[in-house]
């Protein structure tokens, strides 16, 4: 049985996309398949599975020896099970860059193209078997999207994520502004995470200037219930850090509807990071930057200390 499975703390499209293409192995290249999850996925994500009846999948600490598995919406091992390297990857398909680290037994499949969505890759790749696939799978596949894009508001959103965005939503009859804003309520309901979770919830690693970052975005309609929270989470950061053998945490909060962000400042390392990567000035423990709402090109490339 192959697993299929994309990074830890799992969003909707490393969600979604794993769910996609277990079917699309299982019922079409009649190869059995299983989605699986590297921790629990993320309120969004959840609304997906309720709202198009999906199974939740399998939650896994790690792979076994001689598991075979397909990699999607990451390459970065860092990402991923910590045994990797003892199993056989026989597939990535990703739109993040090359991370590099992962090896292989023979040559395999790897698809990665600058896109805003593994699922719209998927959608490409999959091709005119689409048609067989169920509403659900066009469900997710949609959700990603709109999630990867938050609604085409995104810098990463291509011509392409917005017409096979639009085309999935034709076929199962949903008007994307109304759909996309069921998803963002859920996405901004994080009542139920404590504020060690909320660093943790959406995350990467990162190495800047010898320093071991976690870059953590909380995309949101309702920013003010999070900024409520900003003394708790700054007090949060350092036993965060520690547990999770990072120097620094940055957590950006963005406002999905005003297309900005709020870093957290707790230091004058976050402090000296916000002024020589943005070209603003911080005066406090927070700092508003207009305009940016994409880690993967507009906070990551940027970075400078």
């Amino acid at each position: 049985m192959i697993k299929v499975f994309g990074h830890t703390a799992p969003d909707t499209d490393s969600t979604g996309s794993p769910i996609i293409w277990a079917w699309y192995l299982n019922e079409v290249r009649k190869t059995p398949a299983q989605a699986v999850l590297q921790g629990e996925p993320n309120t969004e994500a959840l609304w997906m599975l309720n709202r198009w009846s999906l199974d939740k999948p399998q939650i896994i600490a790690d792979v076994a020896e001689g598991d075979q598995c397909v990699v999607v919406d990451t390459n970065n091992p860092a990402e991923l099970p910590a045994s990797l390297d003892k199993a056989e990857v026989i597939e990535i398909i990703d739109h993040h860059l090359l991370a590099g680290g992962i090896k292989t037994r023979q040559p395999i499949n790897i698809t990665v193209r600058p896109l805003a969505s593994t699922a719209t890759i998927m959608h490409d790749l999959i091709g005119d078997d689409m048609a067989r696939a169920p509403q659900a799978v066009k469900g997710a596949m949609l959700t990603c999207i709109l999630s990867d894009t938050l609604e085409f508001r995104s810098p990463t959103t291509t011509a392409h994520d917005r017409a096979v965005a639009e085309k999935l939503a034709a076929d199962l009859g949903v008007n994307i502004a109304d759909y996309a804003a069921e998803m963002f309520a859920a996405k901004s309901d994080v009542s139920a995470f404590a504020e060690d979770a909320l660093l943790r919830l959406d995350s990467k690693e990162y190495e800047l200037g010898g320093k071991q970052l976690r870059i953590s975005v909380l995309e949101t309609t309702a920013p003010q219930v999070l900024l409520a929270r900003k003394d708790a989470l700054l007090a949060a950061m350092p036993a965060v850090a520690a547990a999770d053998g990072a120097d620094q945490v940055l957590l950006f909060i963005v406002d999905i509807l005003r297309e900005e962000a709020t870093l957290l400042v707790p230091n004058d390392f976050v402090r000296q990071v916000a002024e020589r990567s943005f070209g603003v000035t911080v005066t406090g423990d927070s700092v508003v930057l207009p305009g940016i709402m994409s880690r993967k090109k507009q906070i990551i490339p940027v970075l400078a200390v």
